[in-house]
């Protein structure tokens, strides 16, 4: 501390020195001492070092008080309060002195001091303090109306603290809208506009009742119609006064709209532009308040975005034939026309903006804008003024943003619409493509970079909204396209912007559509493959990929109608050049890489001797690690050409690198060299020496694993080619091999794709008897763990699942060897016989007789039928609910002889029905559309019987089986649904609608145009009187929201009355229950209320257009204070909200807090059981993810409530480490998705 306070002490005494430059030398030390984190400094250190630097600021050089300023920064932390008081005081003291340099310097004083406050917890009461010292001498400041200097800089430094600060300064609020509100009628154009700002850091965090005040007395102020520069101020105030504000101006709309509107048509221009950014602040801020403005606010759009009194538009301009005039006569006309003192322009674009902003936020009524706003916005393309003319473009694109979000919203909207319907906007835009090509045609041969910059732009985001559409346009957009790749004077991004367009619309477009346009397009994008530029390089090798696949596309033969032979050449030298090149950017090395091998794959005979040159190159990237996952892939899609490309010379070296990456820990490379050497065995196996695949075969054991099953899969389909087409090179490793497929088998993880693998490998296997192992011994080694023998090579428990993988092994062991299945099957029967034979044995047995009979290959046997039965009879859990399986997938394999049979059992077996309808469910499941059909009216009156049984798991089973039967025969059975909806028993009724969720299937279907006609019959039943039909009737509901949204689109406004009436709670339906001394409250409507919110969670995101937000938000502002299972629902559905609609859910941020707060700050009871603890500290880490997410939107702390909350996190530890390990290990929480399945 001595020796800090003996330096700095040495320091000041130097800053006394009448030389300036000691001066500087000792300020700027002195400011890297206080930049350390360990100066401490004593008080009277503290005081001369604060003394001194204050001193500074009133130097005679600038550079030594530029430098005194800075020092500030670092000494507000390192000092004490009073000192810093003193700092402040001596500042602000300053900034009234009659001094110019003083004022200044002293100013930017106080906005460094200010930007250094800390906004922490501990130091916020330091903060306070030095805030209202500030305010207040700025109050008084702002009131010197003789020095308009010291107003301008008063104002400039109370913006920067209510940016920061405003939550300190909340008892200051009215004293300061005080102060700010006198400034607006300064006779001074600056003074009102700092003050309009200050008013618009003011508004955030105010008060409502402040804020009521400021509107109305701008309302008031307006309502005198004032000098029209004071009423530009009023109504500039206005549109700040509502970006900040956001959704509190909307209970005030009804009377600011006719107002503003009244004002548009005052002759200024700028109070015109005023007008129109206070309109779209309003549009963005409160939409729904503006529901019933907007049809004026258009009209009036649309009638200014075309004023331009000093300058008249020929019509003849859209003409074609005025693109012949002489481009020094267009800039003659053009010069003609621009006045410096017009600001029509501004007026025009304040009103495209508007109409923006109503795009982008009334998808709504997107139908209608089409009609509207479309025409009129491409008839201003030939806008004069270059920023106005850049805002329509914008506006156009968010129009086709807007559609393409409708399409892509809607998700798996199209599985239920026939193949002829599209979204009404699509239609509407598909209509007026024509007319946009036209319309920017003209547009292209533009010198003006940027309106080119927006052509492009926006004919790209019309390619992603309708692709393929402007393919008869592409003679008309390809001369534009060059155009801008060709002329010099061409920005670089000009040129990306046109390569990336070409790129897109090649993607979108069959190759015959761009074919007779390639001689004119490739000399130019060669061209820009050759420039010196990595980015324009890159992007054109993207285009001549895409062309080297339109020249030949795959399958086709050069005698197909395009000869590619003439541009080969020059395609292939500046790829070749970009190839062979190694001091590029590695993008450009992948592409080159990547177009090369294209070039290969799809014009590889017409590349002749090159062709060995361009593979030795291959083979040196793959000795890259850079570059070497590129040539994989490209030598995989070499190795599958159709051309047949001999890939000799370079084969053998190449196998031995590809087998190296095996054992590099790196995911997708393994992926990729899998898939190289899978498509080398396949198409070149001939040319492969078995020595060539020892290299691989040894890596192959070790990436047969569980850990990951997809590279596993891989790995075995490989093995698949090599046991077709390389037999012989297989029998050498079995014994390393197998021990690995086998203990896959056994894996409780392996399912879908993996399996199918395994059982083409075994299928090859046995075919190709490459193996070591006999038919009998790979029967033995898959069945072994099960028999009581060995256990699985991990000795792990058998898993359920790994019976059903080994059923499938030897199934398809039986069908790949037909001679050895009979004795099979025998054996299979006599292990279920067999008394002796362990439960896994019997189980296993029967999975496996099921498997084989799905082929059809037991046909209808007596014996088997009994085997079945018996073990269906069993009392054993697992081998009941094998035969189960076993019979109805032996039923699938041979309808006619088992599917009667079934349904005799079931009708006569009561106590075995479950089991029965289980393999029942599985017929319908997975049978033959057609053999079912001959069934349909048997199985229908079977299961319309069992439809109010007493036991809810047979009614549900029942109620599956009718689903799925429903679509064998929609036509036929769909209206008998309907009609059971009038059954008398709510049981039976529950069965229908249960069975209606099984109707509803994730993929199109023939039933889906049948159930859109008939979905609110089904839906009416949210209505019923019984409450487990109208639970459900909820679950289908969200079943049907999540698969087939646009069943259910159109009927939203009927529906959701019904399913927000269910998430009340009722106290009808709560009751206590006595357990011994003890009483229980049951609450009967909680299920109904799960169900509810669960359906609003999925209509969060098929659905979000057809919702009321703040009428959504009213339910789950209730469900936050309801059961523990509810809140943990409805707080996934607000950080959902918060990111899907941040305004809605500040409109509601007040009344959402409180619940939040109170499940946050809850503690349990200190005699609770474990149980208690965990739920609520589940429930409170679920709250803790929602305030996560709101407080990751940066106008929420603007909220006092909330600013009060998150300072109640920061200073309380337990929430704090809640907080941070949510936004850390769990950061995935605020938009965490519920499981729907």
């Amino acid at each position: 501390m001595a020796n800090v306070s003996f330096h700095i002490s040495n320091l000041l005494e130097k800053m006394t020195s009448t030389d300036k430059d000691f001066r500087f030398m000792a300020t700027s030390d002195l400011m890297l001492e206080l930049q350390k984190d360990s100066i401490k400094l004593d008080e009277d250190s503290e005081r001369r070092v604060v003394s001194m630097l204050l001193t500074l600021l009133e130097d005679k050089n600038g550079e030594v008080q530029n430098l005194a300023v800075k020092c500030l920064a670092p000494l507000v932390s390192k000092v004490k309060e009073p000192q810093v008081e003193t700092m402040v005081d001596t500042l602000c003291s300053n900034m009234t002195s009659d001094k110019e340099a003083l004022r200044d310097i002293s100013s930017m004083g106080l906005k460094t001091v200010i930007a250094e406050l800390p906004l922490s917890s501990s130091g916020l009461t330091l903060t306070a303090s030095v805030c209202k010292k500030i305010t207040s001498q700025l109050i008084g400041a702002m009131g010197k109306q003789e020095d308009v200097s010291v107003q301008l800089e008063a104002l400039d430094i109370l913006s920067d603290m209510l940016g920061r600060l405003s939550g300190a300064l909340v008892s200051f609020h009215s004293p300061l809208l005080s102060s700010l509100l006198p400034q607006l009628t300064s006779p001074r154009m600056a003074v009102r506009k700092r003050s309009i700002l200050a008013l618009g850091h003011l508004v955030p965090c105010c008060s409502p009742a402040l804020f009521s005040q400021l509107t109305e007395h701008l309302l008031t102020e307006l309502a005198k119609a004032p000098p029209t520069s004071m009423t530009r101020t009023y109504v500039q105030c206005l549109a700040t006064v509502s970006r900040q504000g956001g959704h509190r101006v909307g209970e005030h709309l009804d009377k600011l709209i006719p107002m503003v509107v009244k004002f548009t048509s005052v002759e200024d221009d700028e109070l015109r532009e005023y007008c129109f950014q206070a309109f779209e602040a309003f549009i963005r801020r409160c939409p729904k308040e503006m529901s019933p403005h907007v049809a004026m606010v258009t009209q009036l759009c649309l009638k200014f975005m075309t004023f331009d009194p000093n300058y008249n538009y020929d019509e003849e301009e859209d003409e074609e034939d005025s693109m012949e005039t002489e481009d020094g006569l267009d800039e003659e006309s053009d010069d003609e026309y621009s006045d410096d003192d017009d600001l029509s322009w501004k007026v025009r674009r304040s009103s495209v903006r508007c109409l923006e902003a109503l795009i982008s936020t009334r998808r709504d009524l997107l139908v209608s804008f089409y009609a509207s706003i479309g025409p009129a916005l491409l008839a201003r393309f030939k806008e004069r003024e270059e920023n106005v003319r850049a805002d329509v473009f914008g506006a156009f694109s968010a129009l086709l943003r807007q559609t393409r979000a409708g399409t892509s919203h809607r998700g798996l909207m199209a599985a239920g619409t026939s193949a002829g319907e599209e979204e009404p906007a699509v239609g509407v835009l598909k209509k007026q493509v024509c007319v946009i090509v036209r319309t920017l045609h003209r547009q292209l041969r533009e010198r003006s970079v940027r309106s080119r910059q927006g052509c492009f732009s926006l004919l790209t985001e019309l390619v992603h909204t309708v692709p393929g559409e402007l393919e008869p346009h592409t003679p008309v957009l390809i001369p534009g396209v060059i155009f801008s790749l060709s002329d010099r004077s061409t920005s670089s991004t000009m040129r990306i912007d046109a390569l990336s367009f070409i790129h897109v619309l090649l993607r979108s477009l069959p190759p015959h559509a761009f074919q007779p346009h390639i001689q004119a397009l490739l000399p130019p994008v060669a061209a820009c493959v050759d420039d010196s530029f990595y980015k324009i390089s890159s992007e054109a090798l993207l285009v001549v990929q895409q062309l080297v696949k339109v020249m030949r596309p795959q399958g086709q033969t050069a005698m197909g109608g395009f000869d590619p032979k003439p541009f080969v050449g020059e395609v292939f030298s500046v790829t070749l050049k970009k190839l062979k090149a190694t001091d590029i950017d590695q993008e450009v090395k992948e592409r080159a890489i990547s177009c090369m091998g294209h070039m290969v794959c799809h014009l590889g005979d017409h590349l002749g001797a090159e062709l060995p040159g361009i593979l030795a190159i291959f083979l040196e990237r793959l000795k890259n690690e850079i570059t070497r996952l590129t040539a994989v892939r490209m030598l995989t899609l070499i190795s599958a050409s159709p051309l047949k490309i001999s890939l000799a010379s370079v084969l053998t070296e190449a196998l031995s690198l590809l087998a190296s990456f095996l054992r590099k820990n790196q995911r997708a490379l393994k992926l990729a060299t899998l898939a190289c050497l899978t498509a080398m065995v396949t198409h070149h196996g001939a040319s492969i020496k078995v020595a060539a695949l020892e290299p691989v075969l040894s890596e192959l054991p070790a990436l047969v694993d569980d850990s990951d099953m997809h590279v596993s899969q891989v790995s075995i389909s490989l093995l698949t080619c090599m046991a077709g087409a390389c037999p012989s090179s297989l029998t050498k490793i079995s014994s390393s091999l197998l021990p690995g497929v086998f203990a896959l088998v056994h894996s409780p993880l392996l399912q879908g794709g993996a399996l199918a693998a395994i059982l083409d490998f075994l299928q090859a296997l046995v075919q190709s008897r490459s193996s070591n192992l006999s038919y009998s011994q790979l029967l033995r080694s898959l069945t072994e763990p099960f028999l009581g023998g060995r256990p699985p090579a991990d000795g792990a428990v058998l898993h359920r699942q790994s019976y059903q993988s080994v059923a499938r092994c030897v199934a398809t062991l039986c069908s790949s060897c037909p001679k050895e299945a009979p004795n099979t099957v025998a054996g299979l029967i006599q292990q279920v016989k067999s008394p002796g034979s362990p439960e896994s044995a019997r189980v296993l047995a029967l999975l496996s007789l099921g498997e084989v009979g799905r082929s059809g290959s037991l046909g209808g046997s007596k014996e088997v039928q009994g085997v079945i039965l018996e073990a269906i009879s069993s009392t054993n859990e697992e081998v009941k609910t094998a035969a189960s399986c076993a019979l109805g997938s032996m039923a699938v394999g041979s309808l006619d002889d088992y599917l009667p049979f079934l349904m005799k059992e079931i009708l006569s077996q009561p106590r075995r029905q479950y089991l029965l309808l289980n393999s029942l469910r599985d017929v319908l499941s997975a049978g033959p559309l057609c053999g079912l059909r001959v069934h349909v009216e048997s199985i229908w009156s079977l299961l319309v019987q069992h439809c109010e049984g007493e036991e809810e798991g047979t009614r549900n089973l029942v109620a599956e089986c009718l689903g799925k039967l429903t679509l064998v025969s929609p036509a036929q059975l769909l209206p008998r649904l309907r009609q059971q909806l009038d059954a008398a028993s709510p049981l039976a009724r529950s069965t229908v609608v249960t069975a209606v969720k099984f109707t509803i299937v994730d993929q199109p279907a023939p039933i889906d145009p049948l159930l859109r006609d008939c979905i609110g019959d089904f839906l009416r039943t949210l209505q019923d009187e019984d409450i487990n039909v109208r639970r459900v009737a909820l679950v289908m509901f969200n079943s049907v929201a999540h698969n087939k949204p646009s069943l259910i689109r159109g009927l939203l406004a009927t529906v959701l009355p019904h399913l927000y009436r269910e998430t009340q709670i009722r106290k009808d339906l709560i009751r206590e229950v006595e357990m011994g001394p003890f009483k229980h409250t049951v609450d009967d409507g909680l299920d109904v209320r799960k169900a509810a919110f669960e359906c609003m969670y999925t209509l969060l995101d098929s659905c979000l257009d057809g919702l009321d937000v703040l009428q959504f938000l009213d339910h789950v502002e209730e469900g936050l204070k309801d059961h523990y299972d509810i809140r943990m629902l409805t707080f996934l559905m607000l950080a959902r909200l918060v990111s899907l609609c941040p305004a809605a859910v500040l409109h509601r941020l007040d009344r959402l807090i409180e619940p939040l707060r109170a499940t946050c700050t809850t503690k349990v009871k200190a005699g609770s059981v474990k149980q208690e603890f965990e739920k609520q500290e589940e429930l409170r880490r679920s709250a803790m993810r929602a305030v996560a997410a709101l407080l990751a939107v940066p106008e929420v702390e603007r909220s006092p409530s909330m600013a009060d909350f998150a300072h109640q996190i920061r200073t309380n530890a337990d929430m704090a480490s809640i907080y941070q390990s949510v936004q850390g290990g769990e950061a995935v929480g605020a938009t965490e998705s519920m499981d729907l399945s």
